[in-house]
């Protein structure tokens, strides 16, 4: 395996800041528009060795906090018809390697909403890393992937007068996440 150089980069356990992260999704309603929402997330670790190539991440989201803005909205996305967050609360993803390809970093691992788990690939942007004032070393990133939702099972739908569907199936999932270097 190769390996990258990331300036500022520090090897050790990094933990998510969830006062300064989000989940963010994106799905086109009535073929017309877009619904945006956003997710609580749980927990997230970061272990990274001196190759960021070989870094492990995991990370859970808590499925029950949607809020689309729309409150009769959000307790249908947690109902059996969507997410079923009786029975799956949580989104988990674990990853399973990333790479550089075209300029790109790419992280690949596993997502698993209602208990179906896929492969996905996060398109991995930096935002860089420094200390705050209070000696903590920061780091920040944005990650944006695409799924189908029907392959995690979410496949309620309605037919449009006009044609079409009012929910698409292409789900845009963009994670905005800072966390920090754990001291020893």
């Amino acid at each position: 395996m190769s390996s990258i150089d990331i300036p500022g980069y520090r090897p050790g356990t990094w933990v998510l800041d969830p006062s300064h992260s989000e989940v963010t999704f994106s799905v086109r309603h009535m073929m017309i528009s877009k619904v945006r929402g956003t997710f609580g997330v749980k927990s997230a670790t970061l272990v990274a060795p001196e190759n960021p190539l070989e870094a492990k991440v995991e990370a859970s989201v808590d499925v029950t906090s949607v809020d689309t803005k729309d409150e009769g909205r959000d307790q249908h996305l947690r109902s059996a018809d969507f997410f079923d967050t009786k029975n799956f609360p949580t989104m988990e993803f674990v990853s399973t390697g990333a790479r550089v390809e075209g300029g790109d970093f790419l992280v690949d691992g596993d997502l698993t909403i209602r208990g179906i788990t896929k492969p996905v690939t996060f398109e991995l942007d930096f935002g860089g890393f420094g200390s705050d004032p209070w000696g903590n070393y920061k780091a920040g990133a944005s990650a944006k992937t695409v799924i189908n939702r029907e392959d995690f099972g979410l496949t309620w739908n309605a037919a449009l007068e006009t044609g079409g569907v009012l929910v698409g199936k292409d789900v845009t999932i963009t994670l905005d996440l800072q966390g920090a270097l754990q001291q020893d």
